[in-house]
């Protein structure tokens, strides 16, 4: 990472912080093998700059994830550069590994494709999705990225919209769901609309309605303001349209063996380049089965 300074007589340690790199990165920088050069000398956090100075910081190597196994498997990847790659995930593959499960995760195939390409990095999973969710996820490919992209999450400044078809026909066109959500008593999985809960809002925009199979269907876009377990999901089911394909929540399985739910679209600013980024993930097969020949 290299950056120009253009105010006179500023530590070192301000200029970095400018940048947004933390303090737990300073240390790893410091003891675990990186360095801060200034017009290629190393310095201290403690040297005063001039303008026109050249600060260079280089991150320690990363170790691989310890217990990950790489996986060699192909995903569709939407934009890749030196700091993000963002990929669809296909409905049906976990994000990340469990104790049951140590293999065919996306985590597992993006450690492959990274050690295929020879990078020796841990997996930053910056936005996950459930495993029977298809759509777009943005991974950062070091340590420093994840903390900026998680510190923009914090902020709202990752917007990510998805879309879905649920059963019935929705009244409205365009609303907001304020309502907020627990853990199902005696369920590790299962969430409810709870008044103790956390709170969780859903913007809801009607996109068509139509009849498939003589069903009533609607097809909707949803923005997250928040993003707890299920919430769309356990959200849509409270409005009485649970998704289709959801049989946790409400739906049946008649036109599609999963809920029918896809990331579409993510919208953010690049921590690095500052360039806006906007990307739409295609719809897979069996989402696309279900809209309507006549609607595009």
């Amino acid at each position: 990472m290299t950056f120009q300074i253009n105010e006179s007589q500023q530590l070192l340690r301000d200029a970095i912080r400018q940048y947004g790199i933390s303090k737990k990165a300073l240390t790893s920088i410091k003891y675990e093998g990186g360095k801060i050069t200034v017009n290629g000398e190393e310095k201290t956090v403690r040297h005063r700059l001039d303008v026109g100075d050249t600060v260079m910081i280089t991150f320690p190597p990363e170790k691989k994830s310890d217990g990950l196994i790489p996986q060699q498997v192909d995903f569709p990847i939407l934009m890749e550069d030196d700091h993000l790659l963002i990929l669809t995930k296909v409905a049906g593959v976990s994000t990340i590994p469990s104790r049951e499960h140590p293999t065919g995760t996306l985590a597992n195939f993006i450690a492959g494709y990274m050690e295929k390409s020879g990078l020796s990095s841990t997996v930053h999973i910056v936005t996950r999705l459930d495993k029977d969710t298809s759509g777009i996820i943005c991974v950062a490919k070091h340590r420093h990225a994840h903390h900026l992209l998680s510190e923009m999450q914090k902020l709202g400044q990752i917007s990510r919209t998805y879309e879905a078809f649920v059963h019935g026909h929705i009244g409205q066109d365009d609303f907001l769901i304020d309502a907020p959500i627990g853990r199902k008593n005696g369920s590790i999985i299962e969430r409810v609309i709870d008044s103790e809960g956390k709170q969780a809002k859903t913007s809801v925009q009607v996109l068509t309605r139509f009849e498939k199979l003589g069903e009533k269907l609607t097809h909707v876009r949803l923005h997250l303001h928040t993003g707890r377990t299920h919430q769309i999901r356990v959200h849509m089911m409270s409005i009485g349209h649970p998704l289709i394909g959801d049989d946790l929540y409400g739906g049946d399985l008649q036109l599609i063996e999963r809920q029918a739910l896809h990331a579409r679209e993510l919208t953010l600013v690049h921590p690095f380049t500052k360039e806006n980024i906007h990307l739409v993930a295609p719809f897979p097969q069996d989402m696309k089965s279900l809209i309507p020949t006549n609607y595009s």
